[in-house]
């Protein structure tokens, strides 16, 4: 550990890189919590400051794979959705009410992420689904008998299940203040794997983090990568602007593109569900320093829309659910084209099943 950080640390100029296998040795010392959190920190914040190499990045989602046990669910394809672990907190989460719509229409899909993460602490699909009356907190076994069971077919699960070590760094990784390297990486830990195939659909912001995605979701396994640059970073991009994507496939090197909204009927005026001015905030004296709303509102709040847009309301959250769905479906192969994915994914709307395979799966 002192080796590494005498590289890493030493300003923006004179600092040197280390190798995959180091990086993966100083994670592994971290996960299984035997380093200083003192060196810990200063690891993490100099690799960022540093910027991380190829082998580096790599290294560090060896660690957090090698930590994370992986179950293979009794199903050929499985699509896991990675939105941001620290929330949203400027708009509705509305990602969570794709899983649903995906199950409904055959496409067995699960989220992962947290209770609460940091530097934003907004809204994500743990708060949601607890509002929903759900349980958050169901193992990786349980998450994948329920993708394949039919009547099911969706899933969350929480990184305090699916990877402890990792958990367990929240605290430092709070205040530490700035993202470090794991905020890149644990959105990418494969934690299921379909017995066949395995896909991830997870957001971006940045530009610069379009090949790091890339490189690897390949490098963890993934059979395809849908990387959307979405509100907030996460996978419903703006409605108000065409929609941007990269992707790769077993057929598919790389695929860059932007994604005309009118042809799926979803060109709207909006970017997203603004939260309401007048939503409770957070309280200074016992929420954390950055959290904006009280949790417990926005949660119920993003919940009760997202019940009445599975149950036939029309707006941003059944627009989120539409559109998250049938580029998804598209991308996987399951539909010929966009249009034909979004009628698909409002007929199992219209129809009741997505609100079904919503309640089966709390």
């Amino acid at each position: 550990m002192r080796s590494v950080i005498q590289r890493v640390a030493t300003g923006p100029e004179l600092s040197k890189n280390i190798s995959r296998d180091e990086a993966r040795a100083v994670m592994h010392a971290l996960l299984d919590g035997s380093a200083d959190p003192i060196q810990s920190a200063v690891f993490l914040i100099g690799l960022r400051m540093k910027r991380e190499t190829q082998d580096e990045l790599k290294g560090v989602m060896d660690a957090l794979q090698d930590r994370t046990p992986v179950v293979t669910a009794a199903i050929d394809d499985i699509v896991a959705i990675a939105d941001p672990y620290n929330g949203f907190n400027r708009t509705l989460q509305g990602s969570l009410f794709v899983l649903p719509v995906l199950a409904a229409c055959g496409v067995n899909a699960y989220s992962h992420g947290v209770e609460l993460g940091g530097p934003k602490f907004g809204v994500n699909h743990h708060n949601i689904i607890k509002a929903l009356g759900g349980n958050p907190l169901r193992s990786t076994k349980d998450i994948a008998q329920q993708l394949a069971n039919p009547a099911i077919g969706w899933g969350y699960l929480d990184q305090s299940i699916m990877c402890p070590g990792l958990h367990n760094l929240n605290d430092l990784r709070t205040r530490i203040v700035k993202r470090p390297v794991l905020s890149t990486t644990d959105g990418l830990v494969c934690p299921i794997r379909g017995s066949r195939r395995s896909h991830l659909v997870i957001g971006y912001v940045h530009k610069p983090y379009r090949d790091t995605y890339c490189m690897l979701a390949r490098h963890v396994g993934y059979d395809s990568l849908l990387l959307v640059r979405g509100t907030e970073g996460g996978i419903i991009p703006s409605f108000r602007n065409r929609a941007h994507f990269v992707r790769f496939t077993n057929e598919i090197e790389y695929d860059e593109f932007d994604l005309d909204l009118h042809s799926m009927g979803l060109q709207r005026d909006y970017r997203a569900a603004d939260i309401p001015a007048d939503l409770a905030p957070a309280s200074p004296q016992t929420d954390p320093i950055g959290m904006k709303w009280n949790m417990t509102a926005l949660a119920t709040l993003c919940a009760e829309e997202g019940h009445k847009a599975l149950s036939g309301g029309k707006g941003p959250i059944q627009d989120a659910a539409v559109l998250g769905a049938a580029t998804i479906m598209w991308h996987l192969g399951n539909e010929a084209d966009l249009a034909t994915a979004a009628n698909k994914a409002r007929s199992v709307i219209e129809s009741g099943e997505a609100l079904r395979y919503l309640e089966a799966g709390l």
